[in-house]
């Protein structure tokens, strides 16, 4: 997700920097925005050349260039202790005015803007993957956030050619991913007893009710141990009827099949990316 947000504010002509704490994490997002680029560049999607786009995204080790920017976006994975600890050294370093966004798709921001001195520059920007592609993205008030912050939050989301879904109050799983986990919970469950494979529920997704992608082939883009860290939220936060009742997610999960990512989810991925049958040879 971060890889895809840098990318996308650098095609908008942004100047990014990109931070990690591993190396190999920014080098890895560097080439996979590099195939993307040129991907899109290849099929007449981009005017410009890769090479413009790269050039404005910066790899940084630490967050010490937060002091310099003009907006933070925080993708770390969905543990809330670890994003609280990020906000509250963004809190420390950045400039009092600058706006501390969180990709969340669970957690309050209220929860995340705790402890810090200006809780009312935090805001939720909720980005769906694969950004590049997506054109939706949760713009989230949380009970502190100045209406000044929300409406920079939208005009950004706007700048990227994306449409903004402008969530006024801060719930658990705001409000695109609470109604994805209805339906998620329901198809979860219905594969786990054995009603239905994860393919027929995706054709039938797709073909009955006009979603691009079914709900196993979306999991498995977000990536299923981020699925299951959802889940664990929402039932934390009181709203557990919203997750899967079995833990077929968590099985998965425990078996290394964690989606697109690492090759093996509800399907299995070849090398270049393309989608097959978990039964296929």
């Amino acid at each position: 997700m971060g890889s895809g947000i840098a990318q996308v504010s650098a095609q908008a002509g942004y100047q990014v920097r990109l931070m990690d704490i591993q190396t190999a994490i920014t080098d890895r997002a560097l080439k996979d925005i590099r195939w993307s680029v040129e991907k899109l560049v290849a099929k007449g999607f981009l005017r410009e050349s890769s090479e413009k786009v790269l050039a404005r995204i910066l790899p940084e080790k630490d967050l010490s260039s937060t002091s310099e920017v003009d907006m933070v976006i925080e993708a770390v994975p969905e543990v809330e202790e670890l994003k609280r600890g990020i906000f509250q050294e963004l809190d420390r370093i950045s400039q009092p005015e600058t706006p501390l966004a969180t990709n969340t798709s669970s957690i309050p921001i209220t929860h995340l803007a705790e402890n810090i001195r200006r809780p009312d520059r935090v805001l939720g920007l909720h980005f769906f993957g694969p950004v590049p592609l997506m054109e939706l993205v949760e713009v989230v008030k949380g009970e502190k956030t100045s209406q000044k912050i929300f409406e920079q939050g939208v005009a950004f989301v706007q700048s990227l050619g994306k449409t903004p879904v402008r969530v006024q109050r801060d719930i658990p799983g705001f409000v695109m991913n609470r109604i994805f986990s209805a339906a998620f919970r329901e198809a979860v469950d219905l594969v786990d007893q054995g009603i239905v494979s994860p393919e027929d529920v995706d054709a039938g997704m797709r073909l009955g009710y006009g979603w691009n992608a079914g709900p196993f082939e979306t999991a498995d883009n977000a990536g299923l141990d981020t699925c299951a860290r959802v889940g664990q939220t929402m039932r934390a936060l009181g709203v557990g009827h919203l997750a899967p009742g079995s833990n077929l997610i968590e099985r998965m999960v425990a078996e290394g099949r964690l989606g697109r990512k690492t090759g093996k989810g509800f399907y299995r991925y070849s090398p270049e990316g393309k989608r097959l049958l978990w039964e296929d040879k």
